[in-house]
């Protein structure tokens, strides 16, 4: 293991070396171990400020900046917050961005000083980061962005950096260094300046509903086809002890993390539930899902065979009314109630209540179904899902005994049993 740990170790820095070009000599005088500890040390640097780098937020394409918009002062930079105040004002969103940096020059997304470059004047860097190999005479500014000055890289002015940090690597800075943590240029309020439209949230929202009604439509065929007896048990017990379901889970819910811990901590204790102890998580969350998930379904199952049957018991005539069927029908029952929120949710105040009563109302639907689940047994068990009646109840001495549409019960006439000798 640790000799193929090196070897990986060799490949990453020889790959690196040869993507990387070196955009600064090291001095001369550097030599033997100092100079190859100082170039190993520049190079994971380098490398932990790329690595960083990836968790950021996609940077625009680099490009300058035109003239012809607010003019930004950069020569003082000692009031940084005068400074952001300017630079916020002219990002404000809609249209081309356009500045004009008095005695310098502006540009947005990743910008980098080459170590054979001097650039005069002051440098102001948007939505990136400015990477300093060369010789820059002014101050330099960024907005959502860091400053990394890279070993033979030299800042002659002052640094101020609005939403970054600024990261010295071995080279020259002549001037002050400040970093300010700005609200007003952070990607969160930049997030909430570009809001959308009304039209685009409400489509935005109907898709991720439709997503959701075409994700559950998907499990409910699946469980229709694969478990329907279980499924019809578990929607009887929600139609027939609704209020004992919701109770059931309501308990379930909460202790359902002390169950969790309980198992947790009796597989510690013992020497073969350690090794065991992956696998029972695994499978305990497997079932909180399925259980919430299929008693959901149970559920929406409930509500589509009820407004079902309502409509055939006032004549309309419904081609197959079956467990598929009944799914669909309240599953957009269901989906309903989200998608009045995804139509009204822009409403200030409306959207607000749309959105407490959607959740409110599904969360009382899922806890119920979650009990039905826990008192059915998953389905297996039948004891409060209103099947009064014992299948080997069902016999033909009790269909004999029994009246039928209004004709009076009689006593099944006694066989006759043959005798031998007869």
């Amino acid at each position: 293991m640790p000799v193929s740990r090196r070897v990986t170790g060799m490949v990453a820095l020889v790959a690196l070396l040869a993507g990387h070009p070196v955009h600064a000599e090291t001095p001369s005088s550097r030599s033997g171990a100092a100079g190859l500890m100082n170039d190993l040390w520049t190079l994971v640097s380098d490398v932990s400020s790329r690595v960083g780098l990836q968790d950021r937020p996609s940077r625009p394409h680099p490009q300058a900046i035109p003239r012809g918009g607010p003019s930004i002062d950069l020569n003082d930079l000692s009031r940084p917050t005068v400074v952001e105040d300017r630079i916020s004002s002219a990002l404000q969103p809609g249209g081309n961005l356009r500045l004009t940096i008095p005695g310098g020059t502006a540009h947005r997304g990743d910008y980098s000083v080459g170590s054979a470059e001097s650039l005069t004047g002051h440098l102001l860097v948007v939505d990136g980061n400015a990477d300093v190999y060369g010789n820059l005479r002014g101050n330099l500014v960024t907005v959502r962005g860091d400053v990394v000055v890279h070993p033979g890289g030299v800042v002659s002015g002052d640094i101020l950096t609005l939403g970054g940090q600024v990261r010295d690597l071995g080279g020259e800075i002549g001037g002050e260094v400040r970093t300010l943590q700005s609200a007003a240029l952070s990607p969160a309020a930049r997030a909430e300046s570009e809001q959308l439209t009304p039209v685009q949230s409400v489509l935005r929202r109907l898709a991720g509903v439709l997503g959701v009604f075409l994700t559950l439509s998907v499990l409910g065929f699946g469980l229709v086809m694969f478990g329907r007896q279980n499924l019809e048990v578990v929607s009887d017990t929600v139609s027939h002890s609704f209020g004992r379901a919701f109770v059931t889970g309501l308990l379930g819910q909460i202790l359902l993390l002390p169950t969790f811990g309980m198992l947790v901590v009796g597989l510690i204790l013992s020497v073969a539930g350690i090794l065991l102890l992956p696998f029972a998580i695994a499978v305990f969350a497997l079932l909180v899902v399925v259980g919430v998930v299929g008693g959901y379904l149970a559920v929406a199952h409930a509500m589509g065979e009820t407004y079902t049957r309502r409509r055939m018991a006032l004549g309309v005539v419904i081609g197959s009314p079956n467990s598929y069927r009944y799914l669909l029908v309240g599953l957009m029952a269901l989906a309903s109630l989200w998608a009045a929120w995804a139509l009204f949710g822009w409403v200030p105040v409306a959207g607000s209540i749309v959105w407490g009563a959607a959740f409110f109302l599904s969360w009382l639907l899922g806890t119920a179904g979650f009990g039905a689940a826990l008192l059915s047994r998953a389905g297996i068990k039948e004891n409060f899902s209103g099947r009064l009646f014992p299948p080997e109840a069902l016999t033909d001495e009790y269909l004999w005994a029994t009246p039928q549409f209004g004709v009076p019960a009689g006593r099944r006439p006694p066989t006759r049993t043959p005798s031998r000798g007869l």
